[in-house]
């Protein structure tokens, strides 16, 4: 193995699931109602909402502007930036280790889906970014996203790597799956210290 390839959010910082929770506690829209209204504005568009946004096909303000208009009560999505980044924390330890394995010699990128407005939000979490990553690969600024096969691909193609030499870890997973299919060793991210017991195998 030659490379380590990590997800941002969720491995690196705490789950993403506990920023939208409190974001639904805040707001008092019910993460079912969230969801309906995604499901539902897939359907009406034939393209889900999240995933044109994680590929830079549509704002942020578009974005929120399709989930208001299929949440009910007239609620809003005011409010929602703010109060998910403000309980979305960093992950220190899985950041040491993999500060750790590019000093033992490992290429190492990161592989994100995000979204394009929240660049400025997300990279100073991880002020160490260029210091312990190579690449960066964000869905939003090139028009893919996990689990498509060819984001996987580009982000090998850019360290200069082969997809087996590689291994890559997620907290999703269908994400690992795609990453499997293309001949990665994949971790499926629950803890830290799980993730580094299985990384530590793969290499």
């Amino acid at each position: 193995m030659k490379a380590i390839i990590s997800d941002f959010g969720g491995v690196l910082t705490t789950p993403l699931g506990n920023a939208f929770a409190a974001w639904s506690r805040e707001s008092g829209v019910p993460l079912e109602a969230l969801g309906t209204a995604m499901a539902t504005a897939a359907e009406r568009r034939g393209e889900h909402p999240l995933f044109v946004l994680e590929k830079g096909q549509i704002t942020q303000r578009e974005f929120l502007e399709r989930l208001e208009s299929e949440l009910p009560n007239g609620h809003t999505m005011d409010g929602m930036l703010d109060t998910y980044f403000g309980h979305l924390e960093r992950n220190p330890e899985m950041i040491d280790y993999m500060r750790e394995l590019h000093d033992r010699g490992l290429r190492a990128a990161l592989l994100t889906n995000n979204v394009r407005e929240w660049e400025p939000r997300w990279r100073p979490m991880l002020p160490e970014i260029d210091e312990i990553f190579e690449v960066v690969v964000d869905s939003a600024f090139v028009g893919m996203r996990k689990p498509e096969p060819e984001i996987y691909l580009l982000t090998t193609e850019r360290l200069g790597v082969e997809p087996e030499e590689c291994v890559f870890v997620d907290d999703i997973e269908i994400n690992c799956d795609a990453a499997r299919e293309l001949g990665m060793a994949a971790v499926l991210f629950e803890t830290t210290q799980q993730a580094r017991e299985e990384i530590e195998r793969a290499l």
